[in-house]
């Protein structure tokens, strides 16, 4: 009996809502704490801090909905997520220290791989639903998950991390939403995609930082 209320409760719409929802919600202050590292280490002022840690958190899904002509922007439609925003970067200017900056880097590390399977699977049912065809599906789903790190990164003048340190953030993302579609097509469960893809890309991410995996750059000589 308790079993079957179990199953009934996990498979619910309620829950899947209110998981979703609190993966949103620690995905987004991983993404938006990774903008305010950034900003710390250029020493940026109020503005630019905030603008840096709004890019980092929101950029991504913004591009996306730009390009597919979709509105309201997520942080139009919940603008009390833009007041959250602005609390953490008045809270980090006064309280973030030097010693504090590499501290903050590591434990983000396991919200930030939630954020990134999360944004990479709805941005990829977000395109799909559009009618998008797969691959332009699975870009979008990995622009919507990295892009915002990658703008982030453009307005402190920087390459982007993204492109550049060789790990396999986007190839993570990329792959993910891949397996998302393939399950999704042959199960005709979105809920049973959702889940197993999210399970795969944060077990790559969390291997990829503890074994340090990188891919292949271009050669020096």
């Amino acid at each position: 009996m308790f079993t079957n209320h179990l199953t009934n409760f996990i498979y619910s719409d309620t829950f899947a809502n209110n998981l979703t929802f609190a993966i949103e919600i620690m995905g987004t202050l991983a993404f938006a704490l990774a903008g305010i590292v950034v900003a710390a280490r250029k020493r940026l002022d109020i503005v630019g801090v905030s603008m840096v840690c709004g890019l980092s958190a929101f950029g991504g899904g913004t591009l996306r909905d730009i390009l597919l002509d979709r509105r309201p922007f997520f942080w139009v439609e919940h603008h009390q997520w833009l007041w959250v925003i602005l609390a953490l970067c008045i809270a980090a200017m006064l309280f973030l220290r030097k010693k504090h900056i590499e501290l903050t880097e590591k434990s983000i590390q396991i919200p930030d791989a939630l954020g990134l399977a999360m944004f990479t699977i709805s941005g990829t049912q977000i395109t799909l639903a559009s009618g998008s065809p797969l691959l332009v599906s699975v870009l979008m789903g990995v622009m919507t998950a990295i892009f915002g790190g990658v703008l982030r990164d453009i307005a402190c003048n920087e390459i982007p991390q993204a492109f550049s340190d060789h790990r396999p953030y986007a190839v993570i993302a990329f792959a993910g939403s891949w397996i998302y579609l393939a399950i999704e097509h042959f199960s005709n469960n979105d809920w049973l995609a959702s889940i197993f893809a999210f399970l795969v890309i944060v077990t790559l991410r969390m291997l990829a930082i503890k074994f340090d995996w990188t891919i292949p750059s271009w050669a020096s000589k």
